[in-house]
């Protein structure tokens, strides 16, 4: 059965940032077992490091002196804001965490997280409402600054509550429509039911693995990779796979040749993007396993953006890398989208490599 409630689960909980805490809890008791160890370094992120499991020998017939180490960064953090000041009236202004369109921003719910707990609340810019604005005033593109929340409580009663550096996070469910499915954050906890699932897999095929396995759930990459760059200068893996969503532009509006990925058509090779350039090796090793197993993939080059795995390729000596990503619609919003197909055709590429390296 494939693990769906999973992921609806991570998509929900909170984490901008810096305060991916709430997601690594879920994720510690969600691998209980499948590690032989489980470590939380300086900057938050999570590493879980697995020994070879009496696997086959490598594809080439022969044992090395030492196991492959195999890196997978996911990256738990999501888009969104810290508070960075309350005004008389009790509204709260905020700094963004991640990169926001704010086009999207209009009239949304969100939560606010503080020590105290969450509290909903809702989320405009500042301005005349449509029915007191004139034609000029509803032309322009409020800049995130001019974003603010609503509590609905008294001035007094949201300065006893809240404090400069509590986060905001959109509030929406995550749901399945058709063969879909729709949430806030799936940009990246994608990535991170990719990270779990694939060595579950690993696990029920039986057939064990001669490589190191190494999951790290990663900090701060949405504000620069940061969290993958300390994990992997740590880890120094031999081969890092960044696991990641992309853009699925196969919507109208978007020509044929910008689309990146199409829904439906399998998970992504990711070639290039503004962060790394993949090894040309992998890229032909994942495509191989992917078509000897039947499992359907697309290559993708992204013109801007990065992704974790740039961290691993770029870290200490240096690694071979990859990502492996799925396409999302909608990108950095709360209807971010994505086709089960090619979540699951993900997660059966990453176990089947890590089968065989």
């Amino acid at each position: 059965m494939e693990n769906i409630e999973l992921l609806k689960r991570l998509c929900e909980t909170p984490g901008v940032p810096g305060r991916e805490e709430r997601v690594r809890a879920l994720i510690e008791k969600e691998i209980e077992g499948l590690f032989d160890s489980v470590e939380t370094d300086a900057m938050g992120s999570l590493i879980c490091t697995r020994g070879p499991r009496g696997g086959k020998k490598g594809r080439k017939g022969k044992q090395e002196a030492r196991a492959a180490r195999v890196m997978l960064l996911c990256h738990m953090d999501e888009i969104g804001f810290y508070v960075t000041s309350i005004d008389k009236n009790g509204f709260l202004w905020m700094n963004p965490a991640g990169g926001f369109d704010t086009r999207n921003l209009f009239s949304r719910r969100v939560l606010v997280c503080a020590d105290s707990g969450d509290f909903k609340g809702v989320m405009n810019p500042g301005g005349r409402p449509i029915h007191i604005s004139a034609p000029k005033d509803r032309e322009k593109i409020p800049e995130v600054k001019e974003f603010f929340v609503d509590t609905g409580m008294k001035a007094e009663d949201v300065k006893k509550k809240f404090k400069v550096g509590d986060y905001v996070v959109m509030d929406e469910p995550a749901i399945e429509i058709g063969s879909k499915v729709v949430s806030k954050a799936l940009d990246n906890r994608v990535a991170c039911w990719l990270g779990i699932e694939s060595v579950k897999k690993l696990d029920a095929a039986g057939g064990g693995h001669s490589c190191e396995v190494v999951v790290a759930f990663t900090t701060q990459e949405e504000v620069g990779l940061r969290g993958a760059k300390t994990a992997s200068h740590r880890v120094q893996p031999d081969i890092g796979l960044g696991l990641d969503v992309t853009l699925a532009c196969d919507t109208p509006g978007v020509p044929d040749e910008e689309t990146v990925t199409k829904h439906g058509l399998g998970f992504g090779l990711h070639i290039k993007d503004s962060s790394f350039i993949a090894d040309h090796r992998l890229v032909n090793e994942f495509e191989a396993l992917a078509k000897k197993h039947k499992i359907p993939y697309q290559r993708t080059i992204l013109a801007a953006g990065g992704q974790d795995g740039a961290a691993a390729q770029q870290s200490a000596a240096g690694a071979r890398a990859i990502g492996i990503t799925v396409g999302t619609r909608y990108i950095h919003t709360v209807t971010e989208m994505i086709d089960k197909k090619d979540l699951f055709a993900a997660r059966d590429v990453i176990a089947a490599y890590l089968a065989v390296v």
